[in-house]
């Protein structure tokens, strides 16, 4: 008998904690989440928002991306924690660094899912995950990116002239109601990319609070077209429920987005 998927519903899955070693020798925890019977079709690798407020490898859209995404639409899903960034997984180590030595965070996510053989994959960067999916997610195994809610803060021209010419797939999902960049302004700055596609969410702000299953949605269309959507609100078998009082001291308002 089929029952709703709610917020901490968690869906079948092989998951794995796994290490990410840098080249600069920082060690970076994590978790995998493949099909629990079957080879994903595409691995998603995500990029979380910034750290110094509240982002991590557990934010919300993230979290419900690996506990849904590997039985409902045959993806893998690979979350870590930058240097210096906490969640109920544990603490990576060194420091943040404003999205400087990331590079070697985004490096070590790839290198990792490339020895494991984890073929098709795309970068999800969300707010401060963006910038690092722009300055340095241009590389060969690397099939396209989503981006959610990029302020482009840190990324240059250069950063962008760079995707334009490696012209894999980009789309940005874009908050009506951002509190960095809008969906019109969105569209003037990703002009310097050909390919890229710039969606505007109506009603949407920057944390996607009550949007994670469209925004889902949309990820499923861009990776897994074959898949149909919107996904199911439904699953008939066995599901888990994840602990919701694991951030029981990091409401809301711990992940507003950093002022100007």
């Amino acid at each position: 008998m089929s029952a709703p998927i709610r917020s901490n519903s968690i869906l079948p899955a092989r998951r794995e904690e796994i290490e990410l070693l840098t080249a600069d020798g920082v060690t970076l925890v994590g978790e995998l989440a493949l099909p629990a019977e079957r080879e994903p079709t595409a691995t998603i690798i995500c990029l979380h928002p910034l750290p110094t407020h509240g982002g991590m490898m557990d934010s919300h859209v993230f979290r419900k991306a690996a506990w849904r995404l590997p039985e409902l639409a045959g993806l893998g899903v690979l979350r870590f924690n930058t240097r210096g960034t906490s969640s109920v997984r544990g603490t990576s180590g060194g420091s943040f660094d404003g999205g400087v030595a990331e590079r070697f965070d985004v490096a070590a996510a790839l290198e990792w899912a490339e020895f494991a053989n984890l073929a098709n994959l795309w970068l999800l960067g969300w707010s401060f995950g963006t910038d690092l999916v722009l300055r340095y997610g241009a590389d060969p195994s690397v099939a396209g990116a989503v981006l959610l809610s990029p302020p482009l803060r840190s990324a240059t021209e250069e950063d962008l002239a760079r995707w334009a010419e490696f012209g894999r797939p980009l789309t940005a999902l874009v908050p009506e109601f951002d509190d960095y960049l809008r969906p019109a302004e969105a569209a003037e700055r990703f002009a310097a990319i050909p390919q890229a596609e710039v969606i505007g969410f109506p009603g949407a702000k920057h944390l996607w609070v009550g949007q994670a299953e469209k925004v889902l949605d949309e990820i499923v269309r861009r990776v897994a077209p074959e898949v149909p959507t919107p996904l199911p609100d439904e699953y008939d078998g066995v599901m888990g429920q994840g602990d919701a009082s694991a951030y029981a001291d990091r409401t809301v308002a711990a992940f507003e987005p950093l002022a100007d």
